[in-house]
């Protein structure tokens, strides 16, 4: 037995065995460990936010490095940087939750579709574009999507003789406002930002005397779960089905670098990492979702991860580029295919997951 299997045995064992004594004297018999929401802060949400914070550090220097020596090599670079960026960042959307949704942040640096006409606005005034201007500006003239527009251009047809200099002031003022943003959010977890208390710490104590925001472990459970849910429908029934039923490549995520697909994977695999408990390149070393399902339904355990690697391979058959795959007829069984597999993966959370879990 490996020293992790033998930590389950006695978290799970020890859960239900707490829970056999309790049916002698009152207590709930299924009540859930609190190394469940330990192990999801530590080992998913805060690596997840620091390599957020460290993928944007990169991204800004390279968008320096491009204003500063303009080149094809620069400016893939550039490209290659914001591809890396939004990998954690859509890897963090099954826990939107905490001090990204309570200060703003998700929408600071994630609003889509973005108003051509008002950044053409913004380029086109006589205002100096900082980190602090850009910071105040609305939704949609910020973030990942305003940045992605100047990075790659319609089509991914961005030369580096296409740049002047407003486009490049515009450019670092944004990244500069995203590494910023990212540091917040991986320090709100961790240290605490505007003199509260780290949300990590809100979460792992989850059902201790004193904490309000998780009363019982049952409550922060019950947010991984809902953060799972909501991203699920989200990627099934908004960020599919939006420009599909519409057949508007207007209405794509990540339309002018073509990267909707990677984009909605990685909010797939935002929902393995919660559910297994740790992120792809770390192993796992705590209690997770996982670990308490295949305790109690080893059957719906095996389930669940079949239907998140179906989730996954049925985007992988949509062609490429999403863009223009909405508006092919060839492309909508594969398409309607995936929608299907993600709303499947989302029922069975709702329903046999929650029911187990949640009980």
């Amino acid at each position: 037995m490996s020293s992790r299997s033998l930590k389950l045995s006695l978290l799970v064992g020890g859960a239900l065995l707490m829970g056999a004594c309790g049916d002698d004297d009152g207590t709930d018999l299924d009540s859930l460990d609190q190394q469940l929401v330990v192990n999801f802060a530590d080992a998913v949400v805060v690596p997840t936010y620091n390599l957020l914070a460290t993928r944007m550090v990169e991204l800004d220097a390279a968008a320096q490095a491009l204003r500063n020596a303009p080149s094809a090599t620069t400016l893939k670079a550039a490209q290659d940087a914001w591809f890396a960026a939004r990998v954690p960042w859509e890897q963090s959307e099954a826990f939107l939750f905490g001090p990204v949704d309570s200060y703003g942040w998700d929408p600071a640096m994630d609003s889509w579709p973005v108003n051509r006409t008002d950044l053409d606005a913004v380029l086109n005034n006589n205002d100096t574009l900082s980190q602090q201007y850009v910071s105040q500006l609305q939704e949609t003239q910020k973030g990942y999507h305003t940045t992605e527009y100047l990075l790659f251009g319609e089509g991914q047809a961005k030369k580096p003789q296409d740049f002047n200099a407003r486009q490049f002031e515009y450019l670092l003022a944004l990244t500069a406002e995203l590494k910023a943003v990212s540091a917040n959010l991986a320090s709100s977890w961790t240290t605490g930002v505007n003199g509260q208390a780290p949300y990590r710490d809100t979460l792992a104590k989850a059902g201790e005397a004193g904490n309000n925001v998780y009363p019982t472990v049952e409550a922060g459970a019950q947010e991984m779960l809902g953060g799972v849910l909501s991203i699920l429908d989200e990627v099934a029934n908004g960020k599919i089905a939006d420009p599909y039923d519409a057949k508007d490549p207007n209405l794509v995520e990540s339309q002018f670098a073509l990267n909707s697909l990677s984009d909605f994977t990685n909010n797939i695999r935002s929902v393995e990492n919660v559910y297994l408990g740790h992120r792809p390149e770390s192993a796992a070393t705590g209690l997770s979702m996982s670990d308490v399902i295949q305790e109690r339904d080893a059957a719906l355990d095996t389930r669940v991860k079949a239907e998140i690697a179906a989730a996954i391979a049925a985007l992988g058959k949509v062609p490429e580029p999403f863009p223009v795959s909405i508006k092919d007829p060839a492309s909508a069984d594969e398409i309607e295919a995936a929608q299907a597999a993600i709303r499947k993966l989302h029922d069975t959370f709702q329903v046999d997951v929650k029911a187990v879990i949640l009980p």
